[in-house]
């Protein structure tokens, strides 16, 4: 198994060399050789290890083109390779900071922390105001806030159990909110969810909140609005081009912008938590891909020689669609006992193997 980094993690916490591997290596020792590459990209990866390993681990900051990939001969092999996500690290973190945004929109701490000799005005109080939420959360009920969510993918009459609102279309969701927030994956559907069109949909003053994706708000739109002032104010997290420049772009010149960088997920519990969690999940294999992302094409696309489908996890990962990955972990489903081979026998797949779980939508 092969680790591969940069010394230093973007928007992350400086580690001594020693240590940038201290929490990985212990987990897979009694399965696997683990090789620690400390490398700027894959061409600087040693042949033995490009020759040899089985799972492939990776932080964002690498990227991994198709080129590169088939430079790893065991998983250029046609049975495919699964894509595995932590979709529970960081959940806590990210959360918390997605409030610390809708309250300083509310209180304008943030805006107010320069001109600190004036009256903090506009600040608004919470309760009774209407919280939008594109997915869905449970924290900011607390607070005070009436909540209304859209979540397509979240199974039907769990709103009546928590006592919360649901709309089957984003832009009722646009009309009846005072503050809304983005928490959803990006994907086809829903880019630039947030548009010239849609936005005009808000109410007159009201909040917008992105910790999602940077793709889903069209900022052109956004930095039109925010200067006619039709809405109190926005705070981004996410950006589509990072690391984002208040000097450049179409937001450079609008008013009432909270923007941070992206370091939401990061807390150094939350660190230590995603590294071991995405090293278990490649010691997994081959007993199952619990949080495949790509499972439906894998299973589709890929004859299955060596591994049983039944070991699959039987539900898709529900939060691949609305929590971001931290670290990708990649692995190649072939055992390193078993040779590898263009002409593997297939196993016959069983009919209704391959049908959706009722509970994935």
């Amino acid at each position: 198994m092969a680790l591969v980094d940069k010394h230093k993690i973007m928007n992350g916490p400086w580690h001594a060399l020693s240590l940038l591997c201290a929490v990985e290596m212990p987990i897979p020792k009694d399965l696997a050789t683990v090789a620690f590459c400390e490398v700027q990209s894959t061409q600087e990866i040693h042949e033995k290890v490009l020759k040899e390993a089985v799972g492939f681990m990776m932080y964002h900051t690498i990227t991994l083109t198709r080129e590169a990939l088939e430079k790893f001969r065991v998983l250029r092999v046609i049975l495919g390779t699964a894509a595995c996500n932590i979709p529970a690290a960081a959940v806590e973190e990210t959360a918390h900071s997605t409030i610390c945004h809708i309250l300083n929109l509310y209180w304008r701490n943030t805006l107010e922390q320069i001109p600190v000799r004036e009256v903090a005005s506009g600040a608004a109080r919470i309760r009774g105001e209407t919280l939008g939420l594109i997915s869905f959360g449970l924290r900011a009920k607390a607070f005070g806030f009436s909540v209304v969510f859209y979540d397509p993918y979240l199974q039907g009459g769990i709103e009546r159990f928590l006592g919360m609102q649901r709309v089957c279309m984003p832009q009722d969701l646009l009309f009846q909110s005072d503050c809304i927030s983005l928490l959803c994956n990006l994907n086809e559907h829903n880019h630039l969810l947030i548009n010239d069109f849609t936005i005009k949909q808000m109410r007159q003053g009201a909040f917008l909140v992105n910790t999602a994706r940077g793709g889903l708000v069209d900022k052109k739109a956004l930095a039109q609005i925010l200067k006619e002032g039709r809405i109190r104010g926005t705070a981004f997290h996410m950006h589509k081009s990072e690391p984002f420049s208040f000097a450049q772009g179409a937001l450079k010149d609008a008013p009432d912008l909270i923007c941070t960088p992206h370091t939401a997920w990061y807390s150094e519990q939350a660190s230590l938590e995603m590294r071991e969690a995405v090293v278990t999940e490649i010691r997994r294999i081959p007993e199952s891909l619990r949080n495949c992302v790509n499972k439906e094409f894998f299973v589709i696309s890929a004859p299955w020689s060596v591994i049983d489908q039944q070991a699959m996890h039987p539900k898709l990962n529900s939060a691949t669609y609305r929590h971001p990955p931290g670290i990708v972990a990649m692995e190649g489903i072939i055992p390193g006992g078993i040779p590898v081979t263009h002409n593997l026998p297939t196993v016959p797949i069983k009919h209704g193997d391959n049908q959706e779980h009722p509970n994935e939508q």
